[in-house]
């Protein structure tokens, strides 16, 4: 074997290999400059286990975007997403959990990368932490007291090596939680990569895909189940939905993740879209490059959607977020909160579109950083050591009556 071979086969020996899990749309899209990171450094090997509704057509086959940003998806981890029955989003966790674990065996991972809070992450981790796959854990610390990903959440905290939260308080809340101060690191938003590097989609581009033109006010909606409520959700929905029929502009609505309670908000979502064809769009997904360029346009980011209080306030729009799904967030100036009903959401729509709002919501405040996490998250990652599986739990003393 020459020399130039033996240096080659040394060199692919001492990559790095760090794997990404990703299940949903969203989730990818905030990942996207993270996976861009490691595939432009030498001594880092990226992977892709992709699962979850990208593998669903219902929902989009969004793993085509994964595949059209230039990535390449290592192994795919076929789930149950059907239907939005409690014992079938069981069910699909539990085939996360063993088709993760097999993956990370078959791809030799050395890291495993979450990032944020849905219940396939915490089958995901829970496999990682079987196979002995150090974790590194993105978006950690926060807090949305209307859904189950709040558990979701601080669950994959105690079982993850490496924290990489978005702003200091919720730097500080995984500390509380025991995990020790030289493995966490506020780094950012990863979103404020994803917005610094927009090739903007032109406007008339927008319109072809969408097959509408746009005229204001223009509303971008994404709503969720909020998981921790025992209604339907049926009421919400139908409130939100006449509110926007009040104004005669154009709404944009993407689709619905994978939670008990999806199902009746996608049929009234579909309804709505199919009685308004000139004026109302519905798509599972935009991508992600769409999604931020078509926030360039709109006048309100609406829903209840994590996207309206990280990505909407540094691009300049104004938010309305609707009921309790993302209650304990840290939030910008320019994110309106209002509760459930008809005439809570009308007021706010109203808040959002006066010039007194818009003005503020053009300052651009943020909360969640600047753009560089990835940077700095990939630089963490290619330089800790991933041998030693034990941490410490560090013990905070807190002064009597704290």
């Amino acid at each position: 074997m020459s020399t130039c071979l033996v240096a080659f086969y040394l060199w692919e020996l001492d990559l790095r290999r760090i794997a990404f899990f990703t299940s949903t749309r969203a989730e990818y899209g905030l990942m996207r400059p993270l996976m861009a990171e490691v595939r432009s450094r030498r001594d880092l090997e990226l992977q892709v286990i992709a699962s979850g509704t990208h593998l669903s057509e219902i929902h989009g086959t969004t793993w085509r975007e994964i595949v059209a940003d230039g990535f390449s998806i290592s192994a795919r981890v076929e789930v149950s997403v059907a239907t939005d029955d409690t014992e079938e989003v069981a069910r699909s966790a539990a085939q996360v959990l063993t088709g993760v674990a097999k993956a990370l065996v078959s791809l030799k991972a050395d890291v495993l990368v979450l990032l944020g809070d849905r219940y396939e992450l915490l089958a995901a981790a829970q496999a990682s932490v079987l196979a002995r796959v150090p974790i590194a854990h993105v978006h950690g610390g926060e807090a949305t007291e209307g859904a189950i990903d709040d558990s979701v959440r601080h669950a994959i905290t105690k079982l993850a090596h490496w924290h990489f939260a978005t702003a200091e308080p919720y730097a500080n809340r995984i500390r509380q939680m025991g995990e020790d101060s030289a493995r966490v690191w506020n780094v950012g938003a990863p979103a404020m990569d994803n917005i610094e590097a927009l090739e903007p989609v032109p406007k008339d581009e927008l319109e072809s895909f969408l097959g509408l033109q746009l005229r204001a006010p223009i509303f971008l909606v994404t709503y969720h189940p909020v998981t921790l409520k025992r209604d339907s959700g049926l009421a919400a929905i139908q409130a939100l939905l006449s509110a926007l029929d009040s104004y005669d502009g154009t709404v944009v609505i993407t689709g619905v993740n994978a939670d008990p309670g999806a199902g009746i908000i996608r049929a009234s979502l579909q309804d709505f879209a199919t009685g308004r064809p000139s004026r109302v769009a519905l798509l599972e997904s935009l991508g992600s490059r769409r999604y931020l360029s078509l926030m360039l346009h709109v006048d309100a980011v609406v829903g209840n959607s994590s996207s309206g209080l990280i990505e909407a306030p540094a691009i300049g729009v104004p938010t309305v977020d609707i009921g309790p799904r993302q209650q304990g967030r840290l939030r910008a100036p320019s994110v309106l909160h209002c509760g459930e009903s008809l005439a809570e959401i009308k007021l706010a729509l109203a808040a959002a579109l006066a010039v007194e709002h818009r003005t503020l919501a053009a300052l651009r405040e943020s909360p969640y950083g600047r753009p560089g996490a990835s940077r700095q998250i990939v630089d963490v990652l290619a330089s800790v050591d991933i041998n030693t599986h034990a941490k410490p739990f560090i013990d905070r003393h807190w002064a009597a009556g704290a």
